[in-house]
Parts: structure tokens; C-alpha cells; sequence
């Protein structure tokens, strides 16, 4: 394919996650066991938020769109990797490979908004209860998610535009299961120094700072509800607790791949798979295991389909 920017590379070959076909077929088989049994969880967290009557509140707002933006992202990348493992030949199209990227960087940045944001939610329930319900109003949650939607767009448009403007001559074999910035960088045709400083300043620069973002919201909340002596004291530093395990888990491997040089580690695939395929699909569940009033939700929702 030539165009403008002197690509001539018009597909890409994937060499896959290990070329052992014990592993392989090993790697297959527990991805699509968790994939068929996660999968579903998020859909019926979905469900059951916009089902009940009773879960309007911004919190399962927020938890809804968190289970959508995952199981959407999850779509990305496995589908294709389950495929690909019974392919001899793992071969992706150029556009196929932009798109790919694109999609990933478009649901991965606003999904890192949204946990932002729902940190900010919770700060504003614990800390500020006597403003809570102006700030955190139906108008105030629905700018909050065009805002994040819009952010990871932009975040997403700009990795894809500079990605573009760089010439594929060959070689054209990317050394993993996916299409992401570091890898296909490493197979442009020219000097990436400085696309690939703007790609570390985007999308490493963003990942690190939410991060941050968030440890610093949850460590004042922490230390809030240490000091109080209410009843939800102990819930609240549970919740918190394992919100904070979360964020180390999907914001941890983003780190250690975007904000480093594009040069190829060993841990990489690892990572990826990871980030990639297995937490996006937990995520949404560990946040719902949380919450009490979800869960007895889906309960009553099961026993009135079954009665």
C-alpha cells in the first residue's frame, strides 16, 4: 500500500505470544475459559444497573459505563489473539493494525478518566457529604463522561496521527499478539527519537498522572476516614483498600510499557497480555464485588427470571 507518507508495508505478520505450541495452546485455552466466564459479568453488571429502578445514584452510573469501556475493550484484542493461535500465519492488515491502535488508546485512555473521576466521586461521598449532592448531580455525571469519552479520543487521534506520518518500507514483522505504539514505531523506515519522546509525553505522561492522581485522592480519603469513628469506617477503608490494589494492577503495566524507551523487554508480552486481555475483564467485577447493593440486586433479578 504507498501513499503519501511512503508506506509500502500493506500487512503486518504477528509472531505471536511464544512460538511453543504447548504454551500456545495452554495460553488458548485459559484465555477463552476466563474470557467466556468474565465476559458475561460485565454484561450482567450492565444489566442489572439498568434494570433496577434502585441504582440511579452516580455510583452505578459510573460502575455501568466502567463495565461497558471494558467489556468493549476486551474486544480488541482478545477475539483476534483466540484466532490467531490456531493460524499457522498471524497476519494483519495496515489498517486493520491503525484501527486496532486506535480503539485501544480511545477505550484504555477514557477507562483511565473514568477511574479518575470515580475517585473524585467517592472523595466528594466521604469527605464532602454536605456538598455531594450539587456537585455530583445527573448533569454534573454525564459532562464527567462526554469529558472523559472526549479525552481519550483526543489522546487516542494523537498517537494515530503521528503514527501516519511515518514511512513502512520493511521489515513488517511485530514482535507480539497486538498492534500497540512501541512495536510498530520500532518498524518505521526512519529516525523515531522524536515521535517516539511525544509518544512517552502522551501516553506516558497521562498514565503516570492519573496514576499519581489517584493515589493522592485515595491516601487523603484514608487518611479522613482513619481519623473518623463512623459506622462505614471499616467499609470505606476496604473499599478504598482494594480500589488502590486495582489501580497498581491496571496502571502498573501501562507504566512500565509507556513510559520507557520502545525497546523490547522480555516481561513485554507478559505485561501486554496482562494489560491487555486479563484485567479488563476483572476490573468492572472487583469494583461490583464491593458494593452490596449491586450484588443484591443481581440476586433479586436472578430469582425473579427463575421463579
Amino acid at each position: 500500500m504507498e501513499s503519501n507518507n511512503s508506506t509500502v508495508v500493506s500487512e503486518f505478520i504477528l509472531l505471536g505470544l511464544t512460538q511453543s505450541r504447548d504454551i500456545q495452546l495452554l495460553v488458548f485455552v485459559l484465555v477463552l475459559i476466563f474470557y467466556l466466564i468474565i465476559l458475561p459479568g460485565n454484561f450482567l453488571i450492565i444489566l442489572t444497573i439498568r434494570l433496577d429502578p434502585g441504582l440511579t445514584a452516580p455510583l452505578y452510573f459510573f460502575l455501568g459505563n466502567l463495565a461497558f469501556l471494558d467489556a468493549s475493550y476486551s474486544f480488541i484484542v482478545a477475539p483476534r489473539m483466540l484466532v490467531d493461535f490456531l493460524s499457522e500465519k498471524k497476519v494483519i492488515s495496515y489498517k486493520c493494525c491503525i484501527t486496532q491502535l486506535f480503539f485501544l488508546h480511545f477505550l484504555g485512555g477514557g477507562e483511565a478518566l473514568l477511574l479518575v473521576v470515580m475517585a473524585f466521586h467517592r472523595y466528594m461521598a466521604i469527605c464532602r457529604p454536605l456538598h455531594y449532592s450539587t456537585v455530583m448531580n445527573p448533569r454534573a455525571c454525564y459532562v464527567l463522561l462526554l469529558a472523559l469519552w472526549l479525552g481519550g479520543f483526543v489522546h487516542s487521534i494523537i498517537q494515530v496521527a503521528l503514527i501516519l506520518h511515518l514511512p513502512f518500507c520493511g521489515p513488517n514483522r511485530l514482535d507480539n499478539f497486538f498492534c500497540d505504539v512501541p512495536q510498530v514505531i520500532n518498524l518505521a523506515c526512519t529516525d523515531t527519537f522524536v515521535v517516539e519522546l511525544l509518544m512517552v509525553f502522551n501516553s506516558g505522561l497521562m498514565t503516570l498522572l492519573c496514576f499519581l492522581g489517584l493515589l493522592a485522592s485515595y491516601a487523603v480519603i484514608l487518611c479522613l476516614v482513619r481519623g473518623s469513628s463512623s459506622e462505614g469506617k471499616s467499609k470505606a477503608m476496604s473499599t478504598c483498600t482494594t480500589h488502590i490494589i486495582v489501580i497498581f494492577l491496571m496502571f502498573g503495566p501501562g507504566i512500565f510499557i509507556y513510559t520507557r524507551p520502545f525497546r523490547a523487554f522480555p516481561a513485554d508480552k507478559v505485561v501486554s497480555l496482562f494489560h491487555t486481555v486479563i484485567f479488563p475483564l476483572l476490573n468492572p467485577v472487583i469494583y461490583t464485588l464491593q458494593n452490596q447493593e449491586v450484588k443484591s440486586s443481581m440476586k433479586r433479578l436472578f430469582n425473579q427470571h427463575t421463579a
